[in-house]
């Protein structure tokens, strides 16, 4: 395809065939050229169209689908991903009830506005001194009870206008899909401590009571800091999961 970069281009780079074929399969996938839950070419065709053998097009797919990028199903072929799906997006909910499963949420948008990056959010986002974010602040109620207060930003740059955009939900998932990004890993730091009164209140506790507070990076599936979260939970009965 005319957009994407030839490997003749590119046998020069130190970076694996492999992962130049992966490159090049991700960036088709976030430009749309092969939608969500379709089929894409097999493993035959791909390698003819780079011509490469089908071993290194198999370990770029490997890497894919470890990746979350597509799925492999068994005799029908290798599909993308919708990034969107509850399957996909659960990955970065780990909060559990009583009962084992994943605690049932409604998340409610409290405040959401653009604004010059903080110190700390050009920080952690690898932002530029005059770069922009969209703060997200919100809660997640189960049955009607806020357990989690959340404070999320994400860079303006990667996401323009979403300020307008009144159909899209302001959750991670939704709005990386509407703009054509594939979510990748997340590095979340976990600590127990007091918060605000403002915070406590929305959780109907004490101001002293000591709370969860989730500190997520998220990245895209090329490296890039996505969305940078800060999270306080109240979790009477229930637990936050971490799969080794």
């Amino acid at each position: 395809m005319a957009s994407d970069r030839t490997l003749a281009a590119t046998r020069l780079l130190t970076r694996p065939l492999y992962l130049q074929v992966r490159d090049i399969m991700i960036e088709r996938i976030g430009k749309a050229e092969w939608k969500p839950g379709t089929a894409i070419p097999n493993e035959v065709e791909l390698a003819r169209e780079f011509g490469l053998s089908t071993g290194t097009i198999r370990k770029a797919l490997d890497h894919l689908e470890a990746e979350r990028a597509v799925t492999r199903k068994q005799g029908r072929g290798t599909y993308v991903t919708d990034q969107s799906s509850d399957a996909l997006v659960s990955r970065f909910w780990r909060i559990g009830g009583a009962d084992g499963r994943p605690l049932a949420a409604d998340a409610k948008t409290i405040e959401f506005a653009e604004a010059s990056a903080s110190e700390e959010e050009r920080r952690r986002l690898r932002l530029r001194p005059n770069d922009h974010v969209y703060r997200i602040h919100g809660v997640c109620l189960n049955r009607g009870l806020a357990f989690m207060v959340e404070d999320a930003s994400l860079p303006s740059a990667l996401f323009p206008g979403l300020l307008e955009k009144k159909d899209v939900a302001h959750r991670i998932g939704a709005i990386a899909q509407r703009y054509g990004i594939l979510l990748g890993r997340a590095e979340e730091r976990i600590s127990i401590g007091t918060v605000s009164t403002t915070i406590a209140t929305r959780l109907c506790v004490a101001p002293n009571t000591p709370v969860l507070r989730l500190d997520r990076l998220l990245l895209t599936l090329d490296g890039r800091p996505l969305e940078w979260r800060i999270a306080h939970c109240h979790l009477p009965g229930g637990f936050y999961l971490a799969e080794m």
